[in-house]
């Protein structure tokens, strides 16, 4: 049994469907082929909203009430944050946590294996972006908690290395669309790009206000997001150009063996989930989690499984090379940059 602490409902809750649903056209093809070693996955959810508290008593109801055997596929930084206490204290494993928060990457958490980049990696490929278009006057918006002062920690980082800095740096409320004031801030700055971390509700908000007060600024953002619920979440109007850097390949691209396999998978499946990043992810998270229960054996213990993921080697998902060792866990270093385009909301790598 693996329990999944989540935003399922709230301005966060379609992130963490997506990913669910994702993990299920893994998890429901693995069981109908007879499970792992003769054992079916079993997966418990519970709702956090996104909402640190909330996960933090979902995590010890997963750990002390259902008897899990390890965690997978947590949503949200602060939420993993109020987690890692417990995660630790009662040895637990957590897998694909969709977070690219430094605070689980340096220094390595043993018990945390992240399949994605880190935000980070995204916010540089970002940036070098930019300055190469010649948008120089950045402004950053970031989520006030742990996810939103990573980002800001990175874009500075990535900033100063050209001898750069912010134009402005302004805080947004997380599950908020309370945004006006934050939008006016920026806008007087008048920088030519936006960079924000925060998650879709509160940036289609931002950027609705935004350009209610005349900026045209280039707004990107970070994989956390959220693609097509902020595609849906903006007015046809403000969405081309959008730009959202990912971690994972373009889903509608069946060129890349992992991509082609998840969208066979679906069809395999009879189901008529929708193709998008998030469900990619949780796609690869899945096969990942099963790639390790099946090195780890017939013997199920969670060292076993711990080392598993450690010993296993460079694993290829097709396309999507993933590895971890003990001093090494995070797999994945892959970020590319996608762009809506027209009122349609489709996006474009």
């Amino acid at each position: 049994m693996v329990g999944q602490s989540a935003a399922f409902s709230g301005p966060a809750g379609q992130l963490g469907s997506e990913f669910r649903e994702g993990a299920h056209q893994v998890f429901d093809q693995v069981n109908a082929q007879g499970g792992v070693h003769g054992r079916q996955i079993v997966m418990v959810y519970r709702d956090d909203r996104y909402e640190p508290e909330l996960a933090k008593r979902n995590t010890e109801r997963f750990i002390r009430s259902d008897k899990v055997f390890g965690l997978f596929g947590y949503v949200g930084t602060a939420t993993v944050k109020a987690s890692l206490p417990l995660i630790n204290q009662y040895r637990v494993p957590l897998v694909a946590p969709l977070t690219g928060a430094q605070l689980i990457r340096q220094p390595v958490k043993p018990l945390v294996f992240n399949i994605r980049a880190s935000y980070h990696q995204e916010i540089e490929a970002t940036v070098r972006y930019l300055l190469r278009y010649g948008r120089r006057s950045i402004a950053v918006v970031y989520q006030n908690d742990a996810f939103g002062r990573d980002g800001l920690e990175g874009a500075r980082k990535a900033l100063a290395v050209r001898r750069l800095q912010p134009v402005v740096a302004v805080t947004v409320e997380r599950n908020s669309a309370d945004t006006f004031e934050s939008a006016r801030r920026v806008a007087l700055a008048r920088p030519d790009a936006v960079l924000m971390v925060s998650s879709y509700g509160t940036v289609a908000s931002f950027i609705t206000n935004l350009r209610r007060q005349g900026n045209k600024a280039q707004v990107m953002n970070v994989s956390f997001v959220g693609s097509n619920a902020l595609a849906q979440a903006l007015p046809p109007e403000f969405r081309h150009g959008v730009g959202v850097s990912q971690v994972v390949p373009f889903p509608w691209n069946p060129r890349v063996p992992v991509v082609r396999d998840y969208q066979n998978t679906i069809r395999r499946n009879r189901s008529d989930a929708p193709y998008g990043f998030s469900s990619l992810e949780g796609y690869i998270s899945a096969t990942m989690l099963v790639r390790a229960l099946q090195a780890a054996g017939p013997n199920l213990t969670r060292e076993r499984f711990l080392t598993a993921m450690e010993t296993m080697g460079p694993v290829d998902l097709g396309g999507f090379p993933l590895r971890f060792s003990a001093k090494q866990h995070q797999g994945s270093d892959f970020v590319e940059l996608t762009f809506l385009v027209g009122r349609d909301g489709a996006f474009i790598h």
